[in-house]
């Protein structure tokens, strides 16, 4: 399957001929939500034409099970823990090194133009000075490689709800200043539009009433982590949002259509809070979650319309996956925990699929989730078992773009862009995954070592375990006293992997 060799050299060699990369990255979607993977109760057409275009990967996986370190280690190439990259509050400074080698300074150097349209949570600012949402705001995206940015500054859970367009607030008014902060007291300022405080006006949620940890300022009816006043003119329409990073795609894809450019489109859906566009609610049995995904598959079925439109799908590489797998209640009542279980007999929804887990945890379905890619002009249609990740696609890019990578750069990333090409059934030997612990893959067998980082306080422990997902891929049983010297020689080559890169240690 695939180009082979003199296909893989011919396209390095052919730099006029360098193709267009978009990457549509979810959020919180599962293996499971999708058709192609195995969805039964939400319909995803779009997706599932891309997975019938590309080629489809069984084993792909985000690097961890929560956003902010997978998002971190796809655009550096390193793991997020070497950098304490974890879920940030809405005021966290810029987490990836500006001096860095990143993603988009690896198509930069290659002629590029570069954006990101969409969801961002890697933090903005510098650390220990506070910013200014009512300048400029930075350092973010555009110092560290991207030329243009419309964003979503933190997470649609979190404050500020406003959009950004490179360093400004879009329609911010300065006779209504903008503040941010994790306490109330830090944002009580006069002149400034003050909102209900969850904690003790729950009668403002009148869309749907939090569950857990969301409520602090409330914003379209809405709970949020995170204080914020001013900004009025400024505020989000929850429902629209979709819409809007959709519009801004389809400008940004007509306007560089005679240049390479790399397009990393974040989708906010299918992240709580779930507001999907009234055209969308009732698509599906699963209420607002499952619309929501139905509204994704829409954004990536105008994607492929915009390519096609420009006449640049045949030698545009289109990579979809997600940062993390699904999760159900996260801090809102909207009812998916009830409407994807088993109810009197009719078959629930579930977003992992066979796989164990979702979101904030170790086992596979918290970092399993759907990897496709598709590249009419070099990449056969089809499915591959080749066990990939998305911390390796730094490697594998600058091996296709024939870009030396300096020490330090992408520490992490190894190269799969035989996998990637359909040459490679195999993918890589090894690889690790991470959420309040982390794992090693190899081959059959999966390792779990929770001692790093600490499991926080409220959750339940897990266990040094080994499971060998060929024979129990939802990990149901732990074999590591009837295998304890895969267990050790798995052991040590995790800990080898993570004392060699320096920075931490496995206790």
């Amino acid at each position: 399957m695939g180009i082979g060799l003199a296909g893989t050299l011919a396209v390095l060699a052919q730099a006029a001929d360098q193709p267009n990369v978009v990457i549509i990255y979810g959020d919180d979607v599962g293996y499971g939500d999708v058709g192609a993977y195995g969805s039964e109760m939400i319909p995803t057409p779009n997706i599932d034409r891309l997975a019938a275009q590309g080629l489809r990967f069984t084993d792909g996986h985000c690097s961890a099970a929560t956003c902010t370190p997978s998002r971190f280690s796809m655009l550096t190439g390193i793991h997020g823990f070497r950098h304490n990259a974890r879920v940030l509050p809405p005021n966290a400074p810029l987490i990836v090194p500006t001096d860095k080698l990143t993603l988009p300074k690896l198509f930069k150097k290659s002629g590029y133009q570069t954006a990101v349209i969409g969801k961002w949570h890697l933090g903005i600012g510098e650390k220990g000075k506070p910013v200014d949402w009512n300048g400029d705001v930075k350092p973010g995206p555009l110092e560290v490689g991207f030329d243009y940015s419309f964003l979503l500054p933190s997470t649609n859970d979190r404050v500020p709800c406003v959009l950004m367009r490179n360093h400004r607030v879009i329609g911010q008014d300065p006779k209504d200043p903008l503040y941010v902060g994790n306490k109330l007291k830090e944002v009580q300022k006069l002149g400034s539009t003050q909102y209900p405080d969850g904690k003790t006006h729950r009668e403002a949620m009148t869309f749907y009433p939090s569950t857990h940890d969301h409520d602090n300022s409330i914003i379209n009816g809405v709970g949020r982590i995170g204080y914020q006043s001013g900004g009025k003119s400024a505020l989000w329409d929850d429902a629209t949002l979709s819409d809007v990073f959709v519009e801004e795609m389809e400008r940004y894809i007509a306007d560089h259509k005679e240049t390479p450019f790399f397009l990393y489109f974040a989708s906010q859906d299918i992240h709580v809070p779930r507001v999907p566009h009234p055209r969308f609610r009732g698509k599906t049995k699963l209420g607002y979650r499952g619309d929501a995904m139905v509204q994704f598959d829409w954004s990536v079925g105008e994607i492929m319309k915009a390519l096609d439109k420009h006449g640049l799908a045949e030698n545009t590489i289109v990579i979809f996956s997600s940062d993390n797998g699904p999760v159900y209640d996260d801090g809102y009542a909207d009812g998916t925990t009830v409407l994807c279980s088993q109810e009197e007999g009719e078959k629930g929804h579930d977003g992992s699929g066979v796989w164990r887990g979702g979101k904030y945890q170790i086992y596979e379905g918290g970092t399993r989730v759907p990897f496709i890619v598709r590249w009419p002009a070099r990449v056969l249609p089809g499915t591959s078992d080749a066990l990939v990740s998305q911390i390796d696609l730094l490697a594998s890019f600058a091996e296709l773009l024939d870009v030396s990578l300096g020490d330090g750069d992408g520490s992490d990333s190894r190269s799969s862009l035989a996998a990637f090409l359909g040459d490679d059934p195999d993918g890589q030997e090894y690889m690790i995954e991470e959420s309040f612990g982390l794992a090693l893959r190899k081959g059959e067998w999966k390792y779990i070592e929770p001692s790093l980082p600490k499991w926080p306080p409220g959750r339940p422990a897990i266990e040094r375990s080994l499971y060998n997902l060929s024979t129990d891929p939802s990990e149901t049983t732990n074999v590591i006293a009837d295998y304890p010297e895969v267990a050790g020689e798995l052991e040590q080559q995790l800990k080898k992997w993570v004392e060699a890169k320096g920075i931490r240690s496995l206790k």
